[in-house]
């Protein structure tokens, strides 16, 4: 390895004829030396030079070489200088010890030889320059993660736009009865793969800010069994495209847990729509049962398919990112590989534990997610909510997405509700001043003002007499938390199933 010829030393030493000798060694080695006599010294000119090593004496004048290691380390300017002790006093194991403890790099007890002296100067150098390399990498891997992050939300907002338009067009379509079965046949297909769609991008998202820890539970008390039963009317078409049966178990009172619905709902969808991507015939289970009493109960969940199987090399790292039962070139499944390590991570929030269980290949396989149990004594449930719509409100809908503007206005009408339209931010501010509505719908990502300076804006200017939506293609716990600031009442992301929307628009 070639050492750099320019490099800087700084030697720190009181007595003249060693600091001289040192030098003399260093500059025929063909380093640049700087000098100090104290300690004091010795800092400034560490902070001032940035030099690559400091042979640092132990024994000076002012403050000892260990204080000045310890102020070297705690200066965020200079904690990266490599540093190296020098000592004929303090010679014994202790000392060194008491060096290497406070942060030195290395220890040499005088006399040294030249040699010796060269030779950990060159191994402190390799080792700074080592360390700088990794530093520079961690910053471009923490840069490109950055941006990343960017790209993701970028492209989630990109493709939940158009996701939101049609799915809310078939939302349309499926309202007005049609007797060509063909047609419906194609409602069918559009509105499960828009769903399965939904799905791709959501996990995606939620993957990447899971692997960094910036996924937030919004817990409350809820019953399982509820969350289980909207996970299956939403998979039961699924199963039955494909011609499987979907047997469902579950125990007739509440299963009260503390949970985050939407993140619970997520878990048992990939693993019941998994069971159904890798069956060609056959049936798939879901059981529920209780277990343990009182501190130690818990729901057990059970989701069994007779599918293709889990070969045993693959079984033990099925949840890591991107492992995939089906490794066929032909990618028949499809998915990208991110569902199982979502399922892990979230029942793991919950405070759970998931397994994967299977016998080989063509012999099914089991997926068995454990989750705490409140005690049922300590909990209420609340009384349930009415959802029934309430039509003829005033709704101010802003979209700059023309197919999503157009697809949500005749939906709202629909129903029942007269809806102004706006294609930005200003003129959607310019409509609710002029006249008030009772609900405003507004998309985040507008020209002009965003959705956030729109709710600033009406809730200055209106305060309180209005409802705000935002309905954004950023998704996130931090766009949540944003439009709450902002003003908005809720904050719900595209796209957004007709139902579900009819559901919240009751509720507001």
């Amino acid at each position: 390895m070639v050492e750099p010829r320019l490099a800087t030393v700084l030697n720190v030493n009181d007595d003249d004829a060693n600091r001289y000798l040192v030098n003399r060694i260093l500059e025929m080695a063909g380093y640049h030396v700087i000098e100090a006599a104290t300690g004091m010294s010795a800092l400034l000119m560490a902070e001032q030079h940035r030099p690559d090593v400091v042979v640092l004496d132990v024994k000076l004048p002012d403050i000892s070489g260990y204080e000045v290691c310890a102020r070297l380390r705690a200066n965020p300017d200079t904690a990266a200088i490599a540093v190296m002790h020098t000592s004929a006093t303090f010679v014994t194991s202790d000392k060194k010890a008491r060096g290497l403890d406070g942060g030195a790099d290395a220890y040499l007890t005088q006399p040294f030889e030249s040699s010796e002296l060269i030779a950990t100067v060159r191994s402190l150098l390799r080792l700074r320059h080592a360390e700088q390399a990794a530093r520079r990498r961690a910053d471009e891997l923490a840069e490109m993660d950055r941006r990343k992050d960017e790209f993701l939300a970028m492209l989630a907002h990109e493709l939940r736009n158009p996701l939101a338009a049609i799915m809310t067009a078939i939302g349309i379509l499926e309202r007005k009865p049609t007797d060509d079965t063909k047609e419906a046949r194609m409602r069918g297909i559009i509105h499960r793969q828009t769903n399965h769609l939904a799905r791709l991008v959501d996990d995606l998202l939620d993957v990447s800010r899971i692997t960094r820890g910036k996924v937030e539970l919004r817990s409350g008390r809820l019953d399982l069994r509820a969350v289980l039963l909207q996970v299956v009317q939403v998979i039961r078409p699924i199963t039955e495209a494909r011609g499987l049966g979907l047997e469902v178990s579950l125990p007739e009172g509440p299963l009260l847990i503390s949970g985050d619905a939407t993140r619970l709902e997520q878990v048992f969808t990939n693993l019941l729509d998994n069971a159904a991507k890798y069956t060609d015939s056959g049936h798939i289970s879901l059981r529920v049962e209780k277990e343990g009493v009182d501190g130690t109960a818990q729901a057990v969940v059970r989701v069994r398919d007779t599918g293709i199987g889990i070969p045993p090399d693959v079984l033990p790292r099925i949840f890591d990112l991107f492992a995939q039962a089906d490794t066929s070139l032909e990618r028949t499944r499809g998915g990208l590989g991110i569902g199982l390590t979502l399922v892990r991570q979230l029942v793991h929030l919950h405070g759970g534990q998931v397994q994967a269980v299977s016998p080989g290949p063509g012999m099914g396989a089991e997926f068995v997610v454990r989750l705490p149990l409140l005690h049922v004594h300590e909990v209420s449930l609340a009384p349930p909510v009415n959802t029934v719509s309430r039509g003829g409100r005033r709704i101010l809908l802003v979209e700059d997405n023309p197919d999503a503007r157009q697809a949500m206005r005749e939906l709202l009408e629909l129903w029942g509700h007269d809806v102004e339209v706006a294609p930005d931010g200003l003129q959607g501010v310019e409509l609710a001043v002029r006249k008030p509505p009772e609900l405003a719908l507004v998309d985040i990502g507008l020209p002009g003002l965003d959705g956030y300076r729109v709710a600033r804006e009406l809730r200055m200017r209106i305060g309180r007499d209005i409802r705000l939506v935002a309905i954004t293609g950023y998704g996130g716990p931090e766009g949540h938390d944003r439009a709450l600031e902002a003003g908005f009442d809720l904050h719900i992301v595209k796209p957004v199933k007709p139902d579900e929307l009819d559901r919240l628009l009751s509720n507001l």
